[in-house]
């Protein structure tokens, strides 16, 4: 082969590969348009759905406990109830989404909200009025967090204040006692003597004095949320004085209430003696064997405030500086009827009625001492 031939064939040889790489890079070219189509195309929707995904999930609610605990059959463990609620309907993880930081001493409350705040969480809810100081100060120094303080009034354009009309629940808690009781003596025993837990007592006394003027009314404070041996000592005085129906509005305190209850029923089994719970229905508590000693439970919506609070808050429309109270007529307070053994329609019946009377403003509720002793003397 001449010189001139080789040159030939290798420019030959040059042009054929060259044409193979044209053909290869512009069928690249459509594959790799096409695949970029389509990775858009999933790009963008993966962009859509992490944005709805984080629409409904970026917002985060937290809570602290007072000294009662997180699970304190009561007051908190509602609470937490309530926000574990609000994280299961928005798909979200306890300890990212939603969180709770337990305070063993009152010392813990503000750095516990502290914390909650450096955690970046939108929402905080302050459990019980015993931390109304904590939430002043700390909502003060953060103006772009919601607060929310359950049981008391707190002012703050940041603060949501949740009560409720524990009055007229306990009202209803009376009327109940009044008409179960067989000694007509039963008792009251409070967390600590404050103008919050005066309320139940104020209600619960008016509702059984209504029934009857004449019945007995042991009222008796332990001083704390959180000592279950004295709400046991105090019941333990008061079944041995022919009380056979406490009503207790003290934390993880009652549970010493159920133990004293559980007690006597486990050693007399025909006796008939009851607690009535407080804020959740309190009838798991008085399991003993086939017998319950739960008579009903005064059940205050706790759950659903907070669980509607953290909605309103996520959704733009949180109530900063404004008094929320749930009362009978929006079932924020009432009843339970798990026990149908011992919470009979003869019961049932007389407390619907009052209930009604209530709602209908017939009744005015008295929900200090002075004015129970107004109401007590105009009955």
């Amino acid at each position: 082969m001449t010189v001139k031939n080789r040159k030939l064939l290798f420019l030959f040889a040059i042009f054929l590969t060259l044409g193979m790489l044209l053909a290869a890079c512009g069928g690249g070219d459509d594959s790799e348009g096409e695949n970029a189509d389509s990775e858009s195309g999933s790009d963008s929707e993966s962009n859509e759905t992490t944005e709805a995904s984080e629409e409904s999930t970026d917002f985060s609610s937290a809570m602290v406990t007072d000294v009662g605990g997180v699970d304190d059959k009561s007051f908190n463990q509602s609470a937490w109830e309530g926000l574990q609620a609000w994280g299961e309907e928005h798909g979200l993880e306890e300890g990212e989404g939603f969180d709770y930081a337990q305070s063993n001493d009152d010392s813990d409350y503000q750095p516990n909200l502290n914390r909650l705040v450096r955690e970046d969480f939108n929402m905080v809810f302050g459990i019980g009025y015993k931390l109304e100081d904590a939430i002043s100060e700390v909502a003060g120094q953060y103006p772009d967090t919601n607060f929310a303080i359950v049981d008391s009034v707190v002012e703050g354009d940041n603060i949501a204040s949740i009560t409720f009309a524990d009055h007229e629940g306990s009202f209803l808690a009376g009327v109940a006692a009044a008409n179960k009781t067989n000694t007509d003596k039963i008792g009251f025993v409070g967390g600590t003597d404050s103008d919050l837990i005066n309320k139940f007592e104020s209600g619960f006394v008016a509702g059984a004095k209504t029934v009857n003027p004449d019945i007995e009314v042991e009222v008796q404070y332990a001083g704390a949320f959180d000592a279950p041996d004295d709400g046991k000592l105090i019941a333990s005085n008061m079944y041995n004085n022919d009380i056979d129906i406490i009503y207790h509005a003290s934390g993880a305190t009652g549970n010493g209430v159920f133990a004293q209850a559980k007690d006597i029923k486990n050693n007399d089994a025909e006796r008939e003696i009851w607690v009535i719970g407080v804020d959740r229905d309190q009838y798991e508590e008085g399991a003993i064997g086939d017998q319950n000693v739960t008579l009903t439970s005064m059940i205050k919506r706790v759950d659903n405030s907070v669980q509607q609070v953290s909605n309103m808050a996520m959704d733009g429309e949180f109530p900063g500086g404004e008094v929320l109270e749930f009362g009978v007529e929006d079932e924020g307070v009432g009843l339970a009827d798990t026990n149908e053994e011992a919470y009979t329609d003869d019961i049932a019946q007389p407390v619907d009625e009052w209930k009604q009377k209530i709602i209908d403003g017939d009744v005015e509720v008295p929900q200090t001492h002075d004015e129970l002793d107004e109401y007590l003397n105009s009955l």
